[in-house]
């Protein structure tokens, strides 16, 4: 199963939707498109492992980009659009990235770029001048390369604790580019995706993310479409659901609670009878929030745990979760192991550092520290989660290891309060973090996204604050409860889920002293 093949049989399907604009691209234009840039790279002299970067929104051109590295042998870079320009040179710095394709949206970067990283020329979809990518593309035979080879993805962390790290993935293990794809398997046999062409998978995320970028080539292999957001927007995303049709989505916690802060009225007025499986994964998700969306949405709620290193996956469907609430499964791929901070094994729910082994093991990019820190000395790799498994095998994640708190010698995770206040009505995000406190090392401090901002209080403090410590009173100890509260309109977070706590540690790291309340 490929798109190679599904052109080839239904040429005319459609490949891709744009939610947003309607734009369709079929299987027979994304396959000439892809062999057009698969000989676009070959003609900048890219070949086997040679590494470019995509700096792109979500738009028509954006998969099939990626579907021409996948025949080109390239190796290709995803790159934030999050990021700023000195970010974006870092990453193409230290990957040895030869070409940068990007679009005119990011016009001001990419001319940033041209100063900061000389050695790496851009393509620019719309620039209309000589390096436009649309040009460039057009001047290509749509034939297949004589010689394809399959592409690879070297994804680079988050960078939520600090510099962003280059996973490198090991060398495919063969050279067919129609070779079979374990995650394609794993969507069949685990998820349950239908492999019959009739897919129409959603998927609300950045392209740019390992997820959706992931599950979106599972979608295409298995001869579905899949309708892009150019943008998440809740209402717009049930809307999309119910205008077409969709089967298959894939979402993160965040995406949930703001699906549940619409009105009743809006969350009732699609019909999303043809849904038949919601995937999400990236964060842990509360567990009211969760049984919200399955009382909503019906027992079709998958839930996996893996990260870009490829090592492992556990995944759980929704009967299974009710029977377990709050687990991300049994390991699917990859042996589980939790372990100690001796590196010993420890018992059935007890919680330990959790390691994924497997033979196929990554190493980080330039960084071989960072590899031998994630490494158990048995072989085995961690994503750098703590949790533990029950007597059944069911992995339950606690919390970042690098997210705990360390107040007055006892250990916090932060999880369990930023899981109870994003519970609370008035309450879109939060973030709990750990800042100096000369008394006790460290003091919790929340800092939330209202619903409303307007009900801080104009001085950030005031009556949602009390309500908000009443509401976690009888649900925490006293040591974990919060210490300072902030509020703030929005949360450094990815839209993937991801939480950018060193940016909130910076600015809370003068200690009691700044924003929000102290107790």
């Amino acid at each position: 199963m490929h798109p190679i093949t599904h052109a080839a049989a239904r040429p005319d399907h459609p490949a891709i939707v744009m939610a947003g604009s309607g734009e369709t691209v079929s299987y027979g234009e994304m396959d000439r498109t892809a062999n057009r840039f698969a000989r676009l790279l070959r003609a900048h002299g890219l070949g086997r492992g040679d590494r470019f970067a995509l700096l792109m929104e979500n738009n028509a051109l954006h998969l099939q980009l990626v579907w021409g590295s996948q025949r080109a042998g390239t190796m290709l870079v995803p790159i934030s659009t999050r990021l700023t320009a000195p970010e974006v040179a870092y990453i193409l710095g230290d990957a040895g990235v030869r070409l940068l394709v990007t679009s005119a949206q990011y016009a001001r970067i990419a001319a940033q770029l041209k100063v900061e990283c000389p050695e790496c020329p851009a393509l620019v979809l719309g620039s209309g001048g000589a390096d436009d990518l649309a040009t460039a593309l057009a001047a290509q035979d749509d034939a297949p390369l004589p010689d394809p080879l399959p592409g690879q993805h070297m994804l680079y962390s988050s960078g939520t604790t600090g510099r962003p790290k280059g996973i490198v993935p090991r060398p495919p293990d063969s050279d067919d580019v129609l070779a079979p794809n374990p995650l394609t398997a794993l969507a069949v046999m685990g998820a349950g995706m239908p492999a019959d062409g009739s897919m129409v998978y959603l998927s609300p995320a950045p392209l740019y993310h390992a997820a959706p970028l992931a599950w979106c080539a599972t979608a295409h292999r298995l001869g579905g479409t899949v309708v892009v957001m150019e943008h998440f927007e809740p209402e717009h995303a049930l809307e999309t659901i119910a205008r077409h049709r969709v089967t298959d989505s894939q979402w993160v916690p965040t995406h949930f609670v703001r699906l549940l802060r619409l009105p009743e009225e809006i969350r009732r007025r699609h019909d999303l009878s043809s849904h038949r499986r919601a995937i999400h994964a990236a964060a842990p998700c509360p567990v009211p929030t969760k049984q919200a969306m399955i009382d909503w949405w019906g027992p079709i709620l998958v839930e996996y745990y893996a990260g870009s290193e490829g090592i492992g996956m556990t995944l759980i469907g929704s009967e299974d979760w009710l029977a377990h609430p709050g687990s991300v499964g049994r390991a699917l791929y990859g042996k589980l192991h939790v372990c100690g901070p001796e590196g010993q094994e420890v018992a059935a729910g007890e919680d330990g550092l959790v390691y994924f082994e497997n033979d196929a093991i990554p190493s980080y990019h330039n960084d071989p520290a960072k590899t031998a820190e994630a490494l158990h000395p048995a072989g085995w790799m961690t994503l750098g989660d703590i949790g533990h498994v029950d007597e059944d095998g069911y992995l339950f994640l606690t919390d970042r290891h690098s997210h705990m708190i360390i107040s007055g010698g006892v250990n916090i995770y932060p999880q369990e309060i930023e899981n109870l206040l994003v519970t609370h009505p008035r309450v879109m995000d939060a973030a709990v973090i750990g800042a100096p406190d000369p008394d006790l090392g460290e003091q919790v401090v929340a800092v939330v996204q209202p619903v409303d901002m307007a009900e801080a209080g104009a001085d950030g403090f005031g009556a949602l604050e009390a309500e908000l410590r009443d509401f976690l009173a009888p649900q925490l100890s006293r040591v974990k409860m919060p210490r300072r509260f902030a509020f703030r309109d929005a949360l450094p977070r990815e839209a993937n889920g991801k939480l950018y706590k060193r940016e909130l540690r910076a600015e809370f790291a003068s200690g009691p002293e700044g924003a929000g309340s102290t107790i």
